[in-house]
């Protein structure tokens, strides 16, 4: 065994020990209940810091070019609709009461809208305005992206990301170069494009029941893809993409709706 094979075997062997099966969420009435698999190397406190310092330079971006939105009547309601939903975060994470939360939403024809680790909402107002998006419409939108947050996709994203490249070490280390190669398509296509489509299964479905409990009408989810749908016309088949085909995830939404009205009938009352 020569040297440089014993530093990376034990390097990986160390790495790979360090990978813990948890549940960074309650199952909740939607029961989401998979296990994820998140190396110590890579932390919650770390990413969440990362990621505000990042959301931090978009943020003051924004404000220097003069699209961030305060005092709006699209940011008012924005945040108004958020305090509903981070309300409810804890029924999944009990430690999301303590988070940082903010919310910001940037003048910008994007139809996008995300939810980075922490708890760091950004809205685009194309989003709203081309869409026409209703406030249960856009808590759909806001649940889901909090529901990423939640579950620490990004997290378990890198986790698999640091996996990989230390599998690909060994390999090297072991003369298997060529097949590496191969492995990593092999990873792309079977392995990290699925998950990151049953990330955003898992999404939709915490997104669903926080709205629910918010009091917004979990049929609005349902709208939503719909509208999503007519804007991205000639999006690229399922299997190729990170997100679910609207047809798919629209069939999951209409499943859980049942699971989750009782939620919502109650918070109206």
């Amino acid at each position: 065994m020569s040297g440089v094979w014993r530093v990376v075997l034990v390097t990986s062997l160390v790495g790979l020990s360090a990978c813990q099966a948890v549940n960074t969420t309650q199952g909740g009435a939607v029961g989401v209940d998979r296990k994820q698999y998140m190396f110590s190397m890579v932390s919650t406190e770390q990413v969440n810091q990362q990621y505000a310092q990042a959301y931090q330079q978009t943020v003051q971006k924004a404000a220097s070019e003069g699209v961030l939105e305060h005092g709006t009547a699209d940011s008012r309601r924005l945040n108004a609709i958020a305090q509903r939903l981070i309300a409810q975060a804890p029924v999944f994470r009990a430690d999301a009461a303590q988070w940082q939360w903010e919310v910001n939403l940037v003048d910008s024809p994007e139809l996008n809208a995300n939810c980075g680790p922490g708890g760091k909402i950004i809205f685009y107002s194309g989003l709203i305005d081309k869409l026409k998006l209703s406030d249960d419409e856009i808590a759909a939108v806001m649940g889901h992206e909090i529901a990423h947050a939640l579950r620490e996709h990004g997290r378990e994203a890198m986790s698999k990301a640091y996996g990989v490249q230390m599998a690909t070490q060994l390999g090297g280390a072991l003369g298997f170069g060529d097949a590496m190669q191969v492995a990593n398509v092999g990873v792309e296509y079977l392995m990290t494009l699925p998950n990151s489509r049953g990330n955003e299964n898992e999404a939709d479905l915490i997104g669903l029941e926080l709205a629910a409990r918010a009091g917004y009408d979990p049929n609005a989810a349902i709208s939503l893809w719909q509208k999503m749908a007519q804007a991205n016309a000639g999006a690229p088949p399922e299997f190729m993409s990170t997100h679910p085909s609207s047809g798919s995830r629209i069939s999951a939404l209409q499943a859980a709706i049942p699971k989750v009205m009782p939620l919502y009938q109650q918070a109206r009352r």
